[in-house]
């Protein structure tokens, strides 16, 4: 190679990979007494195959006969893009709605009766068991997604690292634009901008950029109280909080990193929510262990903002599972007993939201262990609260 040749490295699993979980899906089918599986969700669809597609309201479906070869079913606008596939067998119809439901089509072609499909509308799962009387509803893969492989948590910590390199981008914006009225979007366009660009550079396949690979969140002062606001063109100003919340997608699978800065010399009252969002992060880290259920996870880490006195101001669960989407189950939240396993991965999120006056909330993203949990992301621990202040 050339000296100063730029070189990158592949973040795409491999089609192998790929073909061996399809094989396991069919021998868990088949152990399980059906014909066949048909899979409809387009994250289900994607982590199953690799197929990486841009979802809309036209179907896409992934038919896993016990035996056999898998068929792809796809409108015809995604022929050539699914023949470029390692899927040998595309069938195609012409387009949503059409006369015969997508659906439908696809369930007249299945070979066998008994078909577990992962997901559908009451009114298409009844038009398809018109036509297969032993279809049923199936969870076998939304499951198996609890459980990554070393892979896949290989390129969650790829992405974890680039949504570090995303905060560190966004705390020296707001310290070289501070006194140029630098506002919430500047720090949004900045961070996409030069994060973006450092994938390119060192990514070789760029999985799931159709619709960017890098998604974040910068709300500023008493904005902050709104835990899913957008950014706008708001000014940050000295004693503001500078809430950043970065999520990343490698290969196809999400991580995330966020931070709480406080822009200029924190108050008293600011130094304590920094303190007690951190002592928060490090309570789920440390319930986060085998068997542990999810719900127990979550309440270990509420129970500290109880005793720091901000109970009144917990607005959401402490976190949620990320793989192929970024939201996905299990669920660090009351109601789920989910027990977590190793190899599980979830986002860490303590907040604290004051309406109309401030807001304050962390992100890590976490792998369960065979012994306890592991941070993904780095940028927290490398930043305690005394290094998450923004100098005026």
């Amino acid at each position: 190679m050339m000296a100063g040749a730029k070189t990158t490295h592949a973040v795409y699993l491999g089609v192998n990979f790929y073909r061996q979980r399809v094989a396991h899906l069919q021998a868990t089918a088949g152990a399980a007494g059906l014909d066949g599986l048909l899979i409809l969700n387009p994250a289900n669809l994607m982590w199953a195959t690799g197929f990486f597609h841009i979802p809309n309201e036209r179907p896409i479906g992934l038919f896993l006969p016990v035996y056999g070869v898998p068929s792809l079913f796809v409108p015809f606008l995604e022929k050539e893009n699914a023949e470029e596939s390692w899927i040998e067998d595309v069938r195609w119809y012409l387009e949503y709605p059409g006369e015969t439901p997508a659906e439908v089509w696809m369930a007249a072609q299945l070979p066998g009766d008994r078909i577990g499909v992962d997901s559908a509308s009451y009114a298409s799962f009844s038009a398809m068991r018109a036509i297969k009387p032993g279809l049923s509803l199936d969870s076998t893969v939304s499951n198996l997604r609890y459980i990554k492989t070393g892979a896949e948590v290989e390129l969650t910590r790829i992405a974890a690292a680039y949504a570090d390199f995303g905060l560190s981008v966004a705390r020296q914006a707001v310290t070289d634009g501070l006194h140029g009225g630098i506002t919430e979007l500047d720090v949004v366009q900045v961070v996409q901008a030069e994060t973006t660009a450092r994938m390119k550079a060192e990514l070789e396949d760029l999985v799931n950029f159709y619709r960017g690979a890098v998604a974040l969140t910068a709300h500023a002062g008493p904005r902050g109280a709104l835990p899913h606001g957008q950014p706008g063109p708001v000014v940050i100003r000295p004693g503001d909080t500078l809430i950043v919340g970065i999520g990343v997608k490698v290969g196809g699978y999400h991580a995330e990193s966020g931070c709480t800065f406080i822009v200029g010399e924190p108050t008293a009252d600011q130094r304590r929510c920094l303190e007690a969002t951190w002592a928060c992060d490090e309570a789920a880290l440390a319930a986060l262990k085998p068997g542990a259920a999810c719900s127990a996870v979550n309440e270990a880490a509420w129970s500290v903002l109880r005793e720091h006195g901000y109970g009144d101001f917990i607005r959401h669960r402490i976190g949620h599972g990320m793989g192929v989407e970024g939201h996905e189950a299990p669920w660090l939240s009351i109601g789920d007993a989910t027990p977590a396993t190793a190899g599980m991965i979830f986002s860490n999120e303590p907040g604290i939201y004051r309406p109309a006056v401030d807001g304050y909330r962390i992100i890590d993203s976490m792998v369960v262990t065979a012994t306890g949990a592991e941070r993904l992301s780095r940028y927290l621990s490398d930043h305690g609260p005394d290094d998450r202040v923004i100098p005026v």
